[in-house]
């Protein structure tokens, strides 16, 4: 790390061992393409095993309802240390400046927040395409890539406000084999580059 940057290449990541499926956290945050989350999710299903932090599953108002004093777990801080990787897939462009700008108003940004670097982070974008342009898009982009979150870039299609550019989420397919890829990868380099 220097000037408090990691450098992608000399990031270690722990990979557990094979006797249990990768742990994988799942986040949605405010995009018209939610829609595809429980698509995602299932993806991730028969390779992981997955939590997923969205309304129906966990959400802003179970963050403290189970927190009375010291000691009492914490979920944010629980689904950080339960988690292998976490997936934030759609990234509105307003969870994008959160993270960025190092906020932590809600559950999964908390969980960001708290979050350990030496495991591995993806976000997924979406957005229209003039945001996906705005500058301050590609300064936050900046911000989270020193931190060492990896992009998984939006494609251009049809969105849903009708125009036609960049800026609609990966899809769940391509998502869970980057992810997936990644993880294997690391888990081959660890033990030895041996089959």
């Amino acid at each position: 790390m220097e000037n408090g940057k990691r450098d992608r290449d000399d990031m270690e990541v722990v990979v557990q061992p094979s006797s249990r499926k990768p742990r994988v956290l799942l986040a949605a945050s405010g995009s018209v393409a939610t829609i595809k989350f429980g698509n995602l999710c299932h993806c991730f299903t028969e390779w992981a095993e997955v939590r997923a932090v969205e309304v129906t599953l966990f959400t802003d108002e179970e963050e403290w309802s189970s927190w009375n004093k010291i000691g009492d777990p914490v979920l944010h801080i629980e689904l950080r240390r339960w988690a292998d990787v976490m997936v934030v897939a759609p990234l509105s462009a307003n969870t994008l400046a959160k993270i960025a700008g190092g906020m932590c108003d809600n559950l999964v940004t908390c969980i960001i927040r708290a979050w350990d670097y030496s495991k591995p982070l993806f976000v997924a974008p979406a957005m229209n395409t003039l945001m996906w342009n705005n500058p301050f898009t590609e300064r936050h982009l900046l911000s989270l890539d020193e931190l060492g979150i990896t992009l998984i870039p939006p494609i251009k299609k049809r969105l849903a406000c009708g125009d036609y550019g960049n800026g609609a989420m990966a899809e769940p397919s391509l998502i869970y084999s980057t992810v997936r890829l990644f993880w294997e990868s690391q888990a081959h380099q660890q033990s030895g580059g041996t089959s």
